[in-house]
């Protein structure tokens, strides 16, 4: 209520004015939409009349969406988001115990759509299990694109003057408010530091403009300034007012991305982005920007199936957690999905025996609190990182103003004698070597037989279960089939691994006690051999 009635006193005051640039760029900040004509730079004596359009919503002359009576509604929208391959439907559980909310997976593999009130639009940052969200301006199941790619592009551009904006991006407007205010109870830590150069590097795309830097910058200067959820008293409301008014007066800068799939389109990814960019850039008059954007509009196209949406996170969430990467870095999400894999109850010791950068483990001691993780690794440089990575996230609990302790230990050990008592572990996850830039597929057939059985080892009778990951599936197959006694395979998914196809085998412990099969009888250690002091036989 404390933000309507300021945007109420604000419209007032602006409503007063006869230069209509300060009304244009008031109502481009409450709607979130710029006039397609251009809101900066024209003046006119009087208020445009609003009209109602086909799609329901109040528009002036100038193509502006209005909230009448300065009330905010709620309303439902759908959200896209996108996901490992093969993680679709753990994520669509994790949507439906979180959100409550029944997803529907796509066809194109790797994305999932769920539809959402806009008073819940916060719990999809609780997510754990998604790359990317973007919200849905329009779907079309079966769009038939023309033969031609000169008519087929001019369909696209028909399409920009089309579609239904004004939910999208009211809806992305709150998104840019709900970051700035997590960013204020952080104690001004939303500002990112600059980016490396490299492929792998993200590109920040902030919300608002330069004006989310400002906001945080101001509320660090002022100590006093109370700060919380609900209000942030007189002077962060005037501030806000500020804010508003120097946001409205920069036009926004945006690109489309296109996503196409399919063989039997006459236009390129290249094409059709190009072509729609430059109809939404008419309609609206923004100005693009290919790095520095504030809104990134998502053309995906699948066969006959065309998704319009815009972004509303500016980069992938699986770089959530981890600060210092290895060489083989596991994304946080995939590590989330294989997780919930899993079902981890309270009091459950879930080990991480190869642990790399302790993404796993991270991301277990977050979600699941009640569980008791243990990373590990040959490598001291690995643990080292994993080390760093937990302790990231304990400040930035503290700063957060919660309890900084999380339930996870490191330690450095060898993976084919882990220094556990036999039975004492509910869970296993890993990230198995692949053979590619960690090992040799090589010393891949010595080394997964090993790893079962002290897995087995240490893994509970009956109960146990391990998820483990890895690209050589010949060799891994060959090694759990030498395993019948202590491992069963329930069932295994798919998925792409930085352009590999890997799989996630998803194991139960037998009942059988080890030491009593012959799949858990270690080969012999052979002796080193007696010197030999005989000359001639040297």
């Amino acid at each position: 209520m404390r933000q309507i009635r300021r945007r109420i006193r604000i419209f007032n005051e602006c409503n007063m004015k006869t230069n209509m640039l300060c009304v244009s760029s008031f109502l481009c900040t409450v709607s979130g939409m710029v006039s397609p004509h251009g809101c900066v730079g024209r003046k006119k004596e009087t208020m445009s009349t609003p009209n109602e359009s086909s799609d329901g919503n109040l528009y002036t002359e100038a193509n502006i969406p209005v909230n009448v009576g300065g009330k905010l509604s709620v309303f439902t929208v759908t959200i896209g988001a996108t996901v490992p391959t093969g993680f679709e439907h753990t994520a669509a559980e994790e949507v439906g115990e979180k959100i409550e909310a029944d997803a529907r997976i796509s066809k194109d593999r790797g994305r999932i759509y769920f539809q959402i009130s806009t008073d819940k639009l916060h719990l999809v940052h609780h997510l754990k299990s998604v790359d990317n969200l973007f919200v849905i301006v329009k779907e079309f199941d079966n769009y038939q694109f023309k033969d031609s790619k000169e008519e087929a592009m001019s369909d696209l551009q028909q399409l920009a003057s089309q579609l239904p904006w004004a939910n999208a991006l009211e809806v992305w407007r709150m998104n840019n408010s709900l970051k700035k205010r997590r960013g204020r109870r952080r104690g001004g830590n939303a500002t990112k530091p600059k980016p490396a150069k490299g492929e792998d590097a993200p590109v920040p795309a902030m919300g608002e403009g330069d004006a989310v830097v400002t906001t945080t910058e101001k509320v660090q200067q002022d100590p006093d300034a109370p700060q919380g959820e609900e209000g942030e008293g007189v002077r962060g409301s005037s501030q806000e007012e500020e804010e508003l008014e120097d946001e409205a007066s920069k036009p926004l800068k945006f690109r489309v991305t296109c996503n196409r799939a399919g063989d039997k389109h006459s236009f390129t990814s290249n094409d059709a982005a190009r072509d729609f960019g430059g109809a939404v850039q008419e309609f609206f008059q923004w100005k693009a920007d290919m790095t520095k954007f504030d809104v990134e509009v998502l053309l995906n196209i699948h066969n006959s199936e065309v998704v319009i949406g815009i972004a509303l996170t500016e980069e992938s969430l699986h770089r959530r957690n981890i600060t210092h990467f290895g060489p083989t870095t596991l994304r946080s999400t995939l590590a989330y999905g294989m997780l919930r894999l899993c079902k981890p109850q309270v009091s459950d010791v879930i080990i991480d025996p190869m642990c790399g950068t302790g993404a796993i483990p991270v991301e277990g001691s977050i979600e699941w609190q009640h569980s008791f993780f243990i990373a590990g690794d040959n490598n001291d440089m690995a643990v080292s990182r994993t080390v760093n990575n937990i302790n990231h996230i304990q400040k930035k609990k503290q700063d957060g103003g919660s309890a900084p302790g999380l339930p996870v230990d490191t330690v450095q050990w060898d993976l084919c004698h882990l220094p556990m008592r036999t039975n004492s572990v509910d869970i296993i996850v890993t990230d198995m070597p692949f053979g590619k830039r960690m090992g040799s597929r090589k010393k891949n057939w010595d080394l997964y037989p090993s790893c079962l059985r002290e897995m087995a080892r240490v893994c509970r009778p009956g109960t146990g279960k391990a998820v483990l990951l890895t690209q050589d599936k010949k060799c891994f197959s060959k090694a759990l089939s030498r395993m019948g006694g202590l491992w069963r395979k329930v069932h295994t998914v798919w998925v792409n691994v930085g352009g590999l196809h890997a799989g996630v085998f998803v194991l139960k412990r037998t009942a059988s006690d080890y030491g009593t099969t012959p799949e858990d009888v270690r080969p012999p250690r052979e002796a080193p051999e007696a010197p030999n002091n005989n000359k001639e036989e040297q």
